[in-house]
């Protein structure tokens, strides 16, 4: 696996517009579980970014949040971006309407690399200079790029 596969381009979107961190979230499930027929992987993960939320905000401010989990029917990690033309409160630390979404799920024994890819996400993001690169890419393809410069040192070769 690399940070390609991590983040393939039917799993981003930009320029949503959507009304509540609620539908947000659902939309968000569906595309982590992009290759699930039945649908009840989607609901899994729904509910599981839910829980996530009420744990604590996954918000970190200037507009970014960061939803997250650990799932059993995961089999390798997944991500997907939704970036939003109007932000939507997620309760964040300064109180900034959020318009980009990162969601990561990964499998349940795998902590490590959860917690590893959140921290490279939270380290580029708080820099000015990344966080306005992603939230102003015009296109798919440039969001993947960037999260995959970013991310790519994570990944071994043989991944």
């Amino acid at each position: 696996m690399n940070a390609q596969d991590l983040f393939p381009l039917s799993r981003i979107r930009i320029d949503e517009v959507y009304q509540s961190r609620k539908r947000v979230l659902e939309v968000l499930a569906g595309l982590l579980a992009d290759d699930e027929l039945d649908g009840t992987h989607a609901t899994e993960l729904y509910e599981l970014l839910i829980e996530r939320e009420r744990l604590g905000c996954t918000a970190i401010g200037h507009g970014i949040a960061i939803p997250h989990g650990r799932s059993a029917r995961t089999l390798r990690p997944r991500g997907a971006v939704i970036r939003l033309t109007e932000g939507i409160d997620f309760g964040a630390p300064d109180g900034a309407p959020v318009t980009l979404v990162i969601g990561l799920i990964v499998p349940d024994e795998s902590p490590e690399h959860h917690l590893s890819l959140l921290s490279a996400l939270a380290s580029h993001l708080r820099e000015e200079v990344d966080r306005d690169a992603i939230v102003h890419a015009q296109s798919p393809e440039r969001v993947r790029g960037l999260l995959c410069e970013w991310l790519s040192p994570l990944f071994k070769p043989e991944d």
